[in-house]
């Protein structure tokens, strides 16, 4: 069991905690190691650290993210047209390609050549297939996801709207319940691929507008050139996936393999191990 981390600034995990962090993955056999936590939790950037420990050991390691097997926008929007309108909005279940996500981790799992796809968040379209990852034969695949092993919920918790979003947008429940149907139909076999499950677990869903503003933030400053939301823009996203995430809070603590509580400032305080 690693022991308690240490507290680190939002830009990156402590060298000690991600070597405990890999320590346990490699003591538990693990093949795919799952990253899971609400937006703006350091998952990416705690993957790209545990990918680099890992070199430093002679292993071959991948970072994987759910977020780069998004429908492109086309599907979305028919999506849209089709089911309901929200679904234009990338994120919530049912705008994955779970199809696409199984094959490429079992591939990689396998040892196979693979072409991992990419998604652009600024254009909101998955990239050309000539500019994909290519890979194979890696011994960590490090998959990360705001949602991983996040269960679905019964029906009747369903009824009552969270948020502007629903109450307005989804009055009558259409888009909520296709949304759960597809977490309870297409995506526990994705979370079956998973070995080995780290659930980073924030201090509550209100510190997810201001997280993923930074991430808006660091966005739009990679590329100035190119236009991102605006703070309004993001308090309205981040409305799509309140009910999952919150979903994930009450489920996931009980469910990973590790979790790791978060303060406000995204800094590990306690880790606790839940082997299965």
């Amino acid at each position: 069991m690693p022991p308690a981390a240490h507290p680190t600034p939002p830009a990156g995990f402590s060298d000690d905690f991600v070597a405990r962090v890999l320590d346990d993955a490699l003591a538990h056999d693990t093949h795919v190691l799952g990253i899971s936590g609400l937006q703006g939790t350091g998952k990416s950037t705690l993957a790209a650290q545990l990918v680099q420990a890992a070199a430093s050991h002679g292993l071959r390691a991948m970072a994987v993210s759910l977020d780069d097997f998004y429908l492109d926008r086309p599907q979305r929007l028919r999506l849209a047209r089709d089911v309901h309108p929200l679904l234009a909005t990338r994120g919530p279940p049912g705008t994955h390609d779970v199809a696409l996500a199984c094959a490429t981790l079992d591939r990689l799992c396998a040892g196979d050549a693979v072409r991992v796809p990419a998604f652009d968040k600024l254009a909101d379209r998955r990239l050309p297939d000539a500019q994909w990852h290519e890979t194979s034969g890696d011994h960590l695949v490090v998959f990360e996801g705001w949602c991983l092993g996040t269960p679905a919920q019964q029906a009747d918790a369903l009824i009552e709207p969270l948020n502007a979003v629903e109450r307005d947008e989804d009055p009558d429940g259409t888009w909520r319940r296709w949304c759960n149907d597809a977490l309870a139909r297409d995506y526990p076999a994705l979370w079956a691929r998973i070995d080995r499950l780290l659930f980073l677990q924030p201090p509550g869903f209100d510190v997810v507008p201001d997280w993923r503003w930074q991430q808006e933030q660091s966005l739009q400053a990679r590329d100035p050139s190119r236009t991102g939301m605006t703070r309004a823009q993001v308090e309205r996203f981040v409305q799509h996936y309140e009910r999952v995430s919150r979903q994930a809070l009450n489920a996931l603590p009980a469910m990973a393999s590790l979790v790791v509580a978060l303060d406000a400032e995204r800094r590990p305080m306690t880790s606790s191990d839940a082997s299965r």
